[in-house]
C-alpha cells in the first residue's frame, strides 16, 4: 500500500509531508499577454529625450534643473541607458546611441559652443 502526500501551498511553494519545497513557477506561456514585447535596448521616451541632452553636454545637475526632476532621477535614467546600451561611461553611452542612430548629429556640422570657435 503507497501512503499518500498531503501538499500544502506557502506563497509560490509547494510544501509536502516529508518536508521539502517545491516551487512552482508560471510557465512563460502564461507570462507571454502581460509581457511587454520590448526589447532591453529599447530606450523609453523620456531616455531619448534625455540622451539628446547628454548629447548637447548637460551633466546630471543641468539635466535635472532642465526637466524638474532631482539630481538622482536624472542619474537612475543616465544609469538605466548605460544598463541597456551596454556602456561603462557617458562617452560608451554615446558611442552606443550613434551606432544604434538613436542620435541625430546633422551632416558634418559642428554642435553649437564645442570646438572650433575662438
Amino acid at each position: 500500500m503507497l501512503a499518500e502526500k498531503k501538499d500544502s501551498r506557502v506563497g509560490n511553494q509547494e510544501v509536502a509531508e516529508d518536508g521539502v519545497f517545491t516551487t512552482h513557477r508560471p510557465s512563460s506561456d502564461a507570462l507571454a499577454p502581460a509581457a511587454v514585447k520590448r526589447r532591453p535596448e529599447d530606450l523609453t521616451p523620456r531616455e531619448l529625450e534625455i540622451l539628446r541632452l547628454i548629447w548637447d553636454g548637460h551633466t546630471n545637475r543641468s539635466l535635472a534643473e532642465q526637466l524638474n526632476i532631482s539630481m538622482k532621477t536624472a542619474d537612475t535614467h543616465r544609469s538605466n541607458m548605460m544598463k541597456k546600451l551596454r556602456a561603462c561611461n557617458t562617452a560608451q553611452l554615446l558611442k552606443a546611441a550613434l551606432e544604434g542612430n538613436l542620435l541625430e548629429t546633422g551632416s558634418g556640422l559642428r554642435r553649437p559652443g564645442r570646438g572650433g570657435q575662438r
